[in-house]
């Protein structure tokens, strides 16, 4: 997964294989993502059923072999826009149906138009396929700075770190040796118990909203 960052937008992308799989996936990075960003749950919840559909669709067009899904999310600062793409390397462009009462598919691109402000189609620049975007008005979510992993053993206090889906400060770091000589670290959180990790394992931090 790849995070970019600017003055005016904020981006995550990542690629997803051919599997049923993808699309949990991708509802749960969103998720995280939104979360971070202070969506409201109204948001949330249209941007996920947007995505689910945007990457259902692209797992269903036939593509040469081993062809992943490339999926987007951005945030315009400027336009309070949040925008979600979903590329794939099929051919054709996906049409909005409209399907019979006893037919049980061909609705996804309905839901689509009805929840985006706004979407379309775009031929992806110097590949294969396309790219089938979608666009949420979100004015009240805000860029947050970018986060990165590093092994728990670099945590530093004043530092914030994700639990459970939350940002918590790092008041306090401390080692300690499991059985069997795996050494941890007990991080001690501004709210909550204390979080116990192997050394190794990868946080996801960033640094404290005043710094």
């Amino acid at each position: 997964m790849t995070k970019q960052a600017s003055a005016s937008t904020y981006e995550i992308t990542c690629r997803l294989p051919r599997s049923r799989a993808s699309v949990p996936r991708a509802r749960a990075m969103l998720h995280a993502v939104l979360s971070d960003w202070g969506a409201d749950q109204d948001v949330l919840d249209n941007a996920e059923l947007l995505l689910s559909e945007l990457v259902t669709n692209a797992l269903r067009v036939r593509v040469p072999s081993d062809r992943q899904v490339g999926v987007r999310i951005a945030r315009s600062l400027e336009d309070g826009l949040l925008r979600l793409e979903v590329s794939d390397a099929g051919s054709g462009r996906p049409e909005v149906q409209a399907p019979g009462d006893d037919e049980p598919g061909g609705r996804g691109l309905l839901l689509v138009e009805a929840l985006a402000h706004r979407w379309g189609v775009d031929e992806r620049v110097g590949g294969l396929g396309k790219t089938v975007w979608a666009e949420l008005k979100a004015p009240d979510i805000v860029a947050e700075p970018v986060a990165r992993e590093v092994a728990a053993v670099m945590v530093r206090p004043g530092q914030r770190v994700r639990v459970r889906g939350e940002w918590r400060v790092v008041v306090s770091v401390r080692g300690e040796q499991r059985d069997a000589g795996n050494p941890a670290v007990v991080l001690g959180l501004d709210e909550g118990p204390a979080l116990r990790v192997q050394a190794t394992e990868p946080l996801a931090v960033r640094q404290g909203e005043d710094s």
